[in-house]
């Protein structure tokens, strides 16, 4: 019900405020605002995401929970569709989602609904995945195995003979 709710209401904002911008500042502003915040936005969005996946990439490289960079992308992403979406509300939306401080704000509210029993690097899952089980600790130098090896793979020979199409 909530749902349908929202769908209902954020047209509804959204219509209001085109008619009251509009009323004060003419057509031609209010459609001029809505195309450089789409383009603001857009921008905004490609540098803040670069720098979220930046700090995923570390997370996941030094082992440690991937949450909260993982929940701060879908943030990002979801304020870019609210950017190119046309309209004020969403564009205010959308803009607070791209501020960090908004966006951890969002996490620890959105932790405090969502709860994940753990995280863990170990043999029995092949990598990193969420279930149950102990959390220890771990380095990268945990996972290095040294050894030697030898290519035993037998050289390519070709299916078929020349072509006729070039001279050998």
């Amino acid at each position: 019900m909530g749902l349908l709710a929202l769908f209902i209401a954020v047209p509804l904002i959204e219509i209001a405020l085109f008619i009251q911008v509009g009323g004060w500042i003419g057509l031609w502003p209010t459609l001029g605002i809505v195309v450089v915040t789409a383009v603001v936005g857009t921008w905004l969005v490609r540098s803040e995401g670069a720098a979220e996946i930046r700090r995923l990439r570390r997370s996941l490289n030094e082992l440690d929970d991937p949450t909260e960079p993982l929940a701060h992308g879908a943030m990002i992403l979801f304020s870019g569709a609210l950017l190119l979406t046309p309209g004020f509300f969403t564009d205010a939306v959308g803009f607070a989602l791209l501020v960090p401080a908004f966006r951890r704000f969002a996490f620890r509210e959105l932790k405090k609904r969502i709860k994940v029993t753990s995280f863990t690097y170990g043999e029995t899952s092949g990598g990193a995945g969420f279930g149950p089980g102990p959390q220890q600790p771990r380095s990268p130098q945990d996972r290095v195995i040294e050894t030697e090896y030898e290519d035993v793979t037998p050289p390519k020979r070709p299916t078929h003979g020349p072509s006729g199409w070039t001279r050998h």
